[in-house]
């Protein structure tokens, strides 16, 4: 169970948008979510990744260096 706070502003759009299709305002707080949820996460991976790489603890390769590890060079 999850309880949170919206701006009242949203919440009368929310319940307008709840009300004009038959669905539950749930329905759309669920859908908003996890429609968000997946970028919020690559967002903070990539963060983390950024962060390792400035600080020299994770290395990066162009995609030359790639391409002749693989033997896909020409």
């Amino acid at each position: 169970m999850l309880a949170i706070r919206l701006p009242q502003d949203i919440e009368t759009r929310l319940e307008n948008l709840a009300q004009r299709t038959g669905r539950t305002k749930s329905f759309y707080v669920r859908e908003a979510i996890m429609e968000h949820l997946e970028d919020l996460e690559d967002l903070y991976l990539a963060e983390q990744v950024l962060r390792r790489v400035r600080s020299g603890e994770e290395q990066t390769y162009t995609l030359a260096e790639v391409e002749a590890k693989l033997g896909l060079a020409d």
